[in-house]
C-alpha cells in the first residue's frame, strides 16, 4: 500500500514543480482554494491588459477604424490558430466564435450535409445536456433524422455505430464522471462504418494535450472559459479537418461566413475554408479577453501540464479516501490517471450540502445532480498544498457534521 504523504513532502513537491511560476499569472483571491476551473477558470492577469487596451484605446479612440487598424475582423482566425496548437490542429483548421451549443448545431448539420444518404446521430445519454438538446434541435429540422443514445439504446457507443449513422457526437471527457475517451480508437471505429465524428473538447482543451489530427478527427467543438480561462461566456471554438473544408454546409449563413462579406451581395456564397463556420458579428471585447488568456499558453509544456494534472488528481483521491472514506464518500471517476480528465468526482448522499459548506470555508468545487461533488484541478494555478488544504477542510466538515447546518440545504437558482 502506498504511504500517505505528509505535509512536508507535499510542500516539497510544490517547490520542485516546473509549472509553479504560472500561478503568478493569475488573480486568485486570498483564502480561497479554487477547484472549479473545470467550470470557470480563474482570471489571467493578461486579460485585464488586453481589455483595457481594447476598450480605452481601440474602441474609445480608434472607433470604427479599429476593425482594420486593430485587426478586429481577423481575431476569430488569429485566436483559432493560437488555440489550435493546444488541440492538435493545423493553422486554418480552428475558428473561435459563438457558443459551444451553437457550434454543435452547426457541426452536426455540417456532418449531415456530408452524409446525405444517412439519417442517424449517435450521442451519449450521459452527455452534458446541451449536446443532446442541440442534437434534438438538429433532428427536428431534418425529416427522417433520428438519435441513438449510449446508455439508452445500447450500453456502449461502439454498438450503436453502423452504416445508417451519419455522425457521432461524443465528449472527450465526461463532464460528471471525468472519464476520458480514447479519441483515436473511437474515431477509427466511426470511420470504419463510414460515419463522421464531432468531438466535444470542453473538458480537455487546456487540461491536457489533445491531438485531433493525430487521431484523424473530423470536427470538434469546445468552450474557452474552463481550463483555457477566457472568462464567463467567453467565445467557443470549432475545428474542422482541412480535408473537409469546402465540402460541408452549415445552416447559419450569416455575413461573417460569406466568401465576400463586404461585397454586400444579396445571395449567400460560403467562404472557403474554416471561415464558413462563422455566422454573425463576433463580440470583440470578449475575443480580446480571450487573447490575453491564450497568451498565457505560449510557454506551457502540455506534457508537463498533463503529468501534474494526473499527480494532483491522484493525490486528491488518495488523501480523500484515507482521511474521509469513513464518512460515506465514494469515488465516481476512473481510478487510473490516464483514463481520467483533470477532475475528480466523489458522491455522497448529502453532496449538495457538503459542497455548500466547503464553499463557505473557501474550498470551491461544484455539485452535479443527483449526488456528485466535482473538483477540478487546473495545473497552471493549483498546487499540491491546495490539495492538502481542501482535504483537511472536507474532513473537518464531515467529521463535525458542519454540513448539516440548515443554510446549506437551501438550493439556489444556480446549483
Amino acid at each position: 500500500m502506498t504511504a500517505i504523504p505528509d505535509l512536508a513532502s507535499i510542500e516539497a513537491r510544490d517547490a520542485a514543480d516546473p509549472l509553479r511560476h504560472m500561478r503568478d499569472r493569475f488573480v486568485l483571491p486570498e483564502g480561497v482554494t479554487y477547484l472549479d476551473g473545470n467550470s470557470l477558470g480563474a482570471a489571467p492577469k493578461d486579460v485585464f491588459i488586453e481589455l483595457d487596451k481594447a476598450a480605452k484605446e481601440e474602441w474609445a479612440e480608434g472607433l470604427i477604424r479599429s476593425w482594420n487598424k486593430a485587426g478586429w475582423f481577423d481575431l476569430t482566425l488569429e485566436l483559432g490558430n493560437k488555440l489550435g496548437r493546444l488541440i492538435g490542429a493545423e493553422p486554418g483548421e480552428t475558428v473561435v466564435c459563438d457558443t459551444t451549443s451553437t457550434n454543435i448545431y452547426k457541426a452536426l448539420h455540417a456532418a449531415l450535409s456530408m452524409r446525405p444518404d444517412r439519417s442517424v446521430i449517435v450521442a451519449e445519454g450521459s452527455s452534458f445536456p446541451t449536446d443532446l438538446y442541440m442534437a434534438e434541435g438538429v433532428a427536428a429540422t431534418r425529416p427522417g433524422v433520428t438519435i441513438r443514445l449510449e446508455g439508452v439504446d445500447a450500453e456502449n457507443i461502439e454498438d450503436l455505430i453502423d452504416e445508417s449513422v451519419a455522425v457521432v457526437l461524443v465528449n472527450h471527457v465526461n463532464y460528471k464522471s471525468g472519464e476520458l475517451r480514447d479519441m483515436a480508437a473511437l474515431t477509427a471505429k466511426v470511420h470504419a462504418a463510414g460515419a463522421l465524428v464531432v468531438w466535444d473538447l470542453c473538458h480537455t482543451a487546456g487540461a491536457m494535450p489533445v491531438d485531433l489530427n493525430g487521431a484523424n478527427a473530423d470536427m470538434a467543438v469546445g468552450c474557452t472559459y474552463k481550463y483555457l480561462n477566457g472568462g464567463p461566456g467567453a467565445p467557443a471554438f470549432v475545428f474542422a479537418a482541412t480535408r473537409h473544408h469546402d465540402q460541408f454546409q452549415q445552416p447559419l449563413s450569416g455575413w461573417w461566413g460569406h466568401a465576400k462579406p463586404f461585397a454586400f451581395t444579396q445571395g449567400y456564397e460560403a467562404s472557403p475554408g474554416i471561415r464558413r463556420f462563422l455566422c454573425g458579428t463576433q463580440p470583440i471585447l470578449s475575443l480580446r479577453a480571450l487573447k490575453g488568456a491564450l497568451d498565457v499558453w505560449d510557454d506551457v509544456d502540455l506534457d508537463l501540464l498533463r503529468k501534474k494534472s494526473i499527480e494532483l488528481t491522484e493525490l486528491f483521491i488518495q488523501l480523500v479516501e484515507a482521511r474521509c472514506g469513513e464518512y460515506g464518500v465514494k469515488l465516481e471517476c476512473p481510478r487510473e490517471g490516464t483514463r481520467r480528465g483533470s477532475q475528480v468526482s466523489f458522491s455522497h448522499e448529502n453532496s449538495y450540502e457538503i459542497m455548500q459548506a466547503l464553499i463557505e470555508r473557501g474550498v470551491i468545487g461544484d455539485f452535479r445532480a443527483p449526488n456528485v461533488m466535482r473538483f477540478g484541478f487546473t495545473p497552471l494555478y493549483v498546487g499540491y498544498r491546495d490539495v492538502w488544504n481542501a482535504v483537511e477542510v472536507l474532513r473537518d466538515i464531515l467529521a463535525t457534521g458542519a454540513w448539516q447546518d440548515k443554510r446549506f440545504a437551501v438550493r439556489s437558482a444556480v446549483t
